[in-house]
């Protein structure tokens, strides 16, 4: 690869997405967890989760500023890196950011003070309120975006004037693509995983360590009967995203399955090194017909093939094939543990059984490596096409960008994202490390709240522990 302001554009924008995407992986999920929280919280009186609200509140606040920060400069590359894809296709992607803003982050600017600042000083309902207002902010930004990206892997309802300019023709058809209700599900539902294990993640830890264990019960068993109920429906939306990649992105498909010669029927290669220059598979684990099933849900279906295409036309292979494999192991690994954890739950063996804890603690990253890795497969698959089918990428960079300039910039933010992402990663360790050890907040008119009851470290836990929840 030719280290050209082209490679090097496309190098920097997948690197601050890849650091951004962490944070709304995280954040659009806790935002939902805030708000079952306070809702339990009100609903049942009981301190436990009033407690855990103002724990993980502080963790969603941190959070949500190192996505902002990281978010804004991928806008800003839309002008310096992708002028010609900004000009291009502004007249369909520039109102779908308005409206995320007019949606979006109205929402969140509006009550995320109250969320933060709020609590004792308005109404209880007012305060809950204002949690689903944040929690509905967080995800009308994700469907925008999604139908933002959703629009240049499947572009619909649009005609290219003269000059070449995307020109939308129905907004119906943009904003109800069948592309976008299966690719935004599919992204809510990986937030959703995502942080369905960073709350179940510290729950085991804290169990095995002895500590805050009326809080650590309720976020280990929360969050494992929650991933264990959503994490099928995932692979099920997954496979949905499958289906739409094998009817308008075959070449993706088949760089997916390393596939380079038509199969009829085809086999599914479920390990292999592919090897590009060859146009074959080295060390390869087949399947025989999986392939034709996978594909076309078919045990004699014709599958085709990368040579179908010119070497130029095609996407690279390594990257979607290795990232996919990796995404669907994660995904197997959290419903396995998921599963297991609700099934010793249900025995009342879930917190003598320490591999299941320690594999619940060790859980915690799968999300977001299952999360990035989905995107490598849905971007780098879907090249050498920026609005695929219309738009090449090579089409879509700023005209005349010197490499040394993009150079430049890309050592930059890589050092800039590096600071960022390792304080915030060390502020987020230490606020988790250190539990729901602050007292829960009063509510209007209340002075005095109950401080949490734990266990000091490596203090063995009293036989009367299991009570404990009953009396707080």
């Amino acid at each position: 690869m030719m280290w050209t302001a082209l490679f090097l554009s496309r190098l920097q924008f997948a690197a601050t997405i890849s650091f951004h995407i962490l944070f709304p992986a995280f954040t659009v999920g806790l935002a939902a967890w805030l708000c079952v929280l306070e809702g339990m919280s009100l609903a049942t009186g009981r301190p436990v989760y009033q407690r855990l609200f103002c724990f993980w509140r502080t963790i969603f606040a941190v959070a949500f500023g190192l996505g902002v920060v990281s978010g804004i400069v991928m806008a800003f590359q839309f002008g310096t890196n992708w002028s010609e894809l900004s000009r291009q296709t502004g007249a369909i992607q520039g109102p779908l950011l308005v409206y995320e803003s007019f949606t979006a982050f109205a929402l969140e600017s509006s009550f995320f003070g109250v969320l933060l600042f709020g609590r004792g000083r308005v109404p209880g309902w007012l305060y809950f309120f204002s949690c689903l207002m944040v929690a509905l902010g967080t995800t009308m930004s994700s469907f925008w975006i999604m139908v933002n990206n959703s629009w240049m892997q499947a572009p619909v309802g649009f005609v290219r004037g003269a000059d070449g300019l995307f020109l939308p023709t129905s907004w119906r058809e943009i904003l109800f693509s069948p592309v976008v209700w299966v690719r935004f599900p599919h992204m809510l539902l990986a937030a959703y995983i995502t942080t369905a294990f960073c709350v179940a993640a510290p729950g085991a830890w804290h169990l095995l360590q002895g500590r805050f264990l009326p809080e650590a019960r309720v976020m280990l068993r929360m969050g494992l009967g929650l991933a264990a109920v959503l994490v099928p429906v995932q692979l099920g939306i997954g496979h949905l995203v499958g289906d739409y990649v094998h009817d308008r992105q075959p070449a993706k498909f088949a760089a997916i399955e390393a596939r380079w010669h038509d199969e009829q029927p085809a086999s599914e290669v479920v390990i292999a090194w592919p090897d590009e220059k060859a146009e074959r598979n080295r060390y390869a684990l087949s399947i025989p017909y999986a392939g034709s099933l996978i594909g076309s849900m078919s045990l004699t279906s014709r599958e085709v093939g990368l040579t179908d295409w010119k070497r130029q036309d095609r996407p690279p292979v390594a990257i979607p094939f290795f990232a996919f494999r990796v995404m669907v192991g994660c995904g197997v690994l959290m419903l396995g543990i998921a599963w297991g954890g609700c099934l010793l739950m249900a025995r009342r063996r879930l917190e003598r059984s320490r591999w299941l804890l320690w594999a619940t603690a060790a859980s915690f990253p799968l999300g977001f490596i299952a999360t990035v890795t989905g995107w490598f497969v849905a971007e780098v698959g879907r090249q050498p096409w920026s609005v695929y089918g219309q738009l090449r990428t090579a089409e879509a960079v700023t005209p005349f960008l010197s490499t040394p300039m993009v150079a430049a910039t890309l050592v930059m933010f890589a050092l800039v994202y590096t600071a960022i992402f390792g304080f915030g990663v060390l502020v987020l360790a230490r606020l988790i490390a250190r539990g729901p050890a602050g007292e829960a907040e009063p509510q209007l008119g209340e002075t005095n709240p109950k401080r949490p009851l734990s266990v000091p470290v490596g203090t063995a836990p009293a036989p009367q522990d299991h009570r404990v929840e009953e009396l707080i």
